[in-house]
């Protein structure tokens, strides 16, 4: 069942073919401005400094008026930072899987997911009070497209399997990005060559697909992502590119040759190892 809420430092590996757009792609200085908006939630920039939105976003060559879908949005940090880097001339889908129905199997228990930045946060103090209310990431997405800087925000609800929406679903993309979660597909049972093909139809010709994801030790494939939620990046390339695509660009600003990758929060306290991989649908 599909629901859609309508709301208001690089390693070259190759070259892309840019996006059909006439709009140039975004320069620091734009993307600058876009992170140190001052209308952005103190949650968000909290992530930045592990996230490095304005590298990441240089990374996609983003440009205004591309349509994006990012799978798994949960709380929309990166589809908020596509809707506002595409403009309103352009669309920012923010996916997620609808909600598993009473009697359905039971999941397989998972580990909480370790802190990717330990030293970052080790002098927060944890709120007092009631936890808050837990939501879901369609009512998340609605809740920052009230803000009509990022009304070009679109939540999408479908399967991971088919997850571009209908209108969208034959070349109807310029961008698909999915940021660090590609190794819970795994202990969530996804069907991934399906949502790799799925996501390589919805793509125009010269479209890129950017993943972004934990570091797992070679030969680990994609079996520690319910421990250590970690994805081996050799085994995801072979994936990826097993539906088509090639891979262009890969990129070192969140690596961390330091982390033995053998943990879920790397011991010693350090950021996790993480990969940003770009692929095009040739």
């Amino acid at each position: 069942m599909m629901t859609v809420f309508a709301l208001s430092a690089c390693v070259t590996v190759g070259a892309t073919r840019p996006p059909p757009s006439n709009a140039a792609v975004l320069t620091p200085e734009r993307i600058a401005e876009i992170v140190a908006s001052p209308d952005r939630r103190a949650t968000d920039r909290n992530s930045d400094l592990r996230r490095k939105p304005d590298q990441m976003l240089a990374f996609m060559g983003i440009r205004p008026g591309m349509v994006a879908l990012d799978l798994s949005a949960g709380g929309g940090y990166t589809t908020e930072l596509l809707a506002r880097a595409v403009g309103p001339s352009g669309r920012a889908y923010g996916q997620s899987a609808p909600a598993r129905a009473p009697d359905g199997p039971p999941r397989t228990p998972v580990a909480p997911e370790g802190n990717a930045a330990p030293a970052a946060s080790s002098t927060q103090t944890p709120a007092m009070g009631p936890p808050p209310v837990r939501r879901t990431s369609a009512q998340a997405l609605a809740e920052r497209a009230k803000n009509p800087v990022v009304a070009n925000i679109i939540s999408v609800v479908q399967k991971f399997e088919d997850p571009v929406p209908p209108e969208r679903a034959s070349g109807g993309l310029d961008l698909v990005t999915l940021m660090f979660n590609y190794h819970d597909l795994g202990h969530l049972g996804v069907d991934r060559s399906r949502m790799n093909a799925a996501v390589f139809a919805g793509l125009k010709s010269g479209g890129l697909y950017v993943i972004a994801d934990h570091s797992g030790r070679p030969g680990t494939g994609i079996s520690e992502s319910g421990t250590l939620h970690r994805i081996e990046e050799t085994f995801l390339r072979q994936e990826v590119e097993a539906a088509g695509f090639k891979l262009v660009d890969r990129a070192n600003f969140l690596r961390n040759p330091a982390d033995p990758r053998d943990k879920n929060t790397p011991e010693p306290a350090q950021p996790k190892d993480e990969f940003v991989l770009k692929f095009v649908k040739p």
